[in-house]
């Protein structure tokens, strides 16, 4: 499989409807909002997605959540340890680090694509392991066009936890939503990491392909199915490792202008790529 040997870059469009797209557990898991009221997605949230996605579509990833595990581990290190290869080196007191790198990003694609912290505590034959990994793909937060409005509902329960207990305010709670917003995160892929790490073209169009359909199979009471999709995906392959032009630059090229005074939806702004010399923008409908 070929590594990759060009720059990427990419933007997503996406938008939120009555949903919460990423509480915040600081506060109180209200969907997370800067200082102006502009919402956000962290990076770390979008990643999960992408590795859930991957997952779904028969990938072998390192980082897996609780409730969506395909194997029977209940910690990184116990997945770690089921190669045989990296458990001989984390028994090992003589092993390498770069060595290890290799097989993990050989083994898992959200390795060699995100990279990875390894570090383990030493065990009780005093041995332990702390090996990072950077991956080449690399993406932001994804911010709202405009700020958002959020609608906090109180709910309670029907029935008692415990059993001799009436019902109290103790079985209070919170949802919060956001009630509509259009959001845009964007991100790049680095040759010169790729080339660390195996990062290869096929596993580039997987990150595409998971781009693309980020929200299947991700509904829950607080995202419920369909109430967040992806639009349009823009994807910019460069000729050469280094680029035609910086990712600043071309993530600028993508010009967002509001179609109506106070946009509710996708269908109000209007999006259009500012030609770049010698590099050409794909644009993708979501699914």
């Amino acid at each position: 499989m070929a590594i990759l040997d060009h720059k990427i870059d990419f933007a997503v469009v996406l938008s939120v409807t009555r949903a919460n797209p990423n509480g915040d557990p600081l506060n109180g898991n209200r969907p997370r909002q800067n200082y102006d009221g502009f919402g956000e997605i962290s990076d770390v949230a979008i990643k999960r997605k992408i590795r859930n996605r991957l997952q779904d579509l028969g990938e072998m990833i390192f980082v897996q959540s609780n409730d969506r595990k395909s194997d029977a581990y209940g910690s990184l290190k116990e997945r770690a340890e089921s190669n045989p290869e990296l458990d001989k080196i984390l028994k090992s007191k003589t092993g390498s680090s770069d060595e290890f790198a290799r097989i993990a990003c050989e083994q898992w694609l959200d390795v060699r694509a995100f990279g990875q912290l390894f570090a383990f505590k030493a065990d009780k034959a005093g041995t332990g392991v702390s090996v990072g990994v950077r991956g080449p793909v690399s993406i932001h937060a994804a911010t709202s066009l405009d700020p958002v409005d959020i609608t906090s509902t109180q709910i309670t329960k029907s029935v008692n936890s415990e059993p001799g207990k009436d019902r109290g305010s103790d079985t209070m709670g919170m949802k919060h939503r956001v009630d509509s917003g259009v959001y845009v995160f964007y991100g790049s892929i680095n040759v010169q990491l790729a080339e660390k790490t195996g990062f290869t073209n096929d596993d580039a169009e997987k990150i595409k392909q998971a781009l693309l359909s980020l929200f299947e199979n991700d509904s829950s009471s607080a995202r419920p199915e369909g109430s967040m999709e992806v639009h349009k995906v823009y994807w910019w392959e460069h000729r050469s490792k280094l680029g035609q032009h910086s990712s600043a630059k071309v993530h600028r090229s993508l010009v967002i202008k509001k179609n109506v005074e106070e946009p509710k939806g996708f269908e109000d702004y209007s999006f259009e790529i500012q030609p770049l010399e010698g590099l050409l923008a794909e644009e993708i409908d979501g699914r």
